[in-house]
């Protein structure tokens, strides 16, 4: 596949296109600020002071809403097409998501059981309590990801069509939990659920950002470092064991890193579709399969994407919010269709 576009432009264009949608993310709501009075409350922020002028809104909106909520979209974003690319690498086919694995059903499972279930663990610790959903959700991502490699496991060899089918079957078993415990919820639970599963940056908070931020540099730090061994793995799994890469630690290293991922940024943001099926994609046709181009591009495009998303849910129909999953399905969905339409 030969690029459509010259990596050293890709890169300009994604940086650009990052700090706008930064700047947007950060300056624009129900509360328009001006540029400089956002960029000074930013820079506050870091204990930077230009300027004599009080900003004591703009820093109030600033710091403890919309920064928060930025940092969530941006790590969210750049983690599920990160994980996205890793799937598709790991299935060699640039169709492939995340969620084949189970990690989103199991997340969205775990959060099903800790919101209609949720009296029945009364007795947790209160430093635990404002935790409790994205607890659940991050060990039912975790759980099913590991049912879904254990049972593509065997003598010693994991199969990527087995897990595949293991994945399909799981998900269709999650999601029935998860109906049934629709059914069991009351109006107000049920709410939640649903609001839950439809995806939002709106409950942003450091103190539930801090895990997901650590866990977002970990894959944005080992994934490129692998870029090479998933070269190889385009030719072919024996092809790749030819030339000297360990393919079965690979496969393992691919499926713990995307439910690591995509486990922690559902926990934190609930569900949140076509980032990372449609950004890889996306990037790939412009930049081609080299996976040291395309991780780092899909990572900036992805955290581009999702804030972008997010500014269109506040604002469309402000001062309510639409919940962002409706957004990226609204965009992704017509979009992937075009793609599939014009590859044929």
């Amino acid at each position: 596949m030969n690029p459509a576009i010259r990596p050293r432009s890709l890169f300009i264009a994604l940086s650009l296109l990052l700090a706008l949608a930064l700047w947007g993310s950060l300056a624009l709501g129900p509360v328009s600020l001006p540029l400089g009075d956002t960029l000074q409350a930013a820079l506050r922020l870091l204990g930077l002071t230009l300027g004599g002028s009080e900003l004591n809104q703009a820093q109030l909106i600033v710091g403890q809403i919309r920064m928060p909520r930025t940092l969530l979209g941006l790590a969210v974003g750049a983690v599920l097409a990160l994980c996205g690319v890793a799937m598709q690498g790991l299935f060699r086919n640039p169709l492939a998501d995340p969620g084949l694995i189970g990690v989103s059903s199991g997340a969205a499972l775990g959060a099903a059981i800790a919101i209609v279930g949720g009296a029945a663990f009364g007795g947790i610790p209160e430093a635990i309590a404002p935790y409790l959903l994205s607890l659940c959700a991050f060990v039912g991502g975790l759980g099913v990801t590991a049912l879904v490699y254990r049972l593509g496991r065997r003598d010693g060899q994991t199969s990527v069509v087995t897990m595949l089918l293991a994945g399909i079957a799981l998900n269709a078993l999650a999601f029935a939990c998860i109906g049934l415990f629709t059914y069991l919820a009351d109006d107000a639970t049920l709410r939640t659920l649903t609001f839950w599963n439809l995806g939002s940056l709106n409950g942003a908070s450091y103190a539930r950002l801090w895990p997901l931020l650590l866990v977002t540099f970990a894959v944005a730090f080992w994934l490129p470092r692998r870029a090479r061994a998933l070269n190889a793995l385009l030719l072919g799994e024996s092809e790749a064991r030819h030339l000297g890469f360990e393919v079965e630690r690979l496969k393992r290293e691919l499926v713990f890193c995307t439910a690591l991922g995509v486990g922690a940024a559902v926990a934190a943001a609930g569900m949140i579709g076509f980032i990372g099926l449609v950004v890889p994609h996306l990037v790939r046709l412009l930049v081609g399969p080299d996976h040291r181009i395309l991780l780092p591009a899909s990572m900036l495009a992805g955290a581009s994407l999702l804030l972008l998303a997010d500014l269109a849910a506040r604002l469309v129909l402000a001062p309510a919010e639409l919940p962002i999953g409706i957004v990226t399905a609204l965009i992704g969905a017509p979009f992937f269709l075009y793609l599939l339409m014009r590859g044929r």
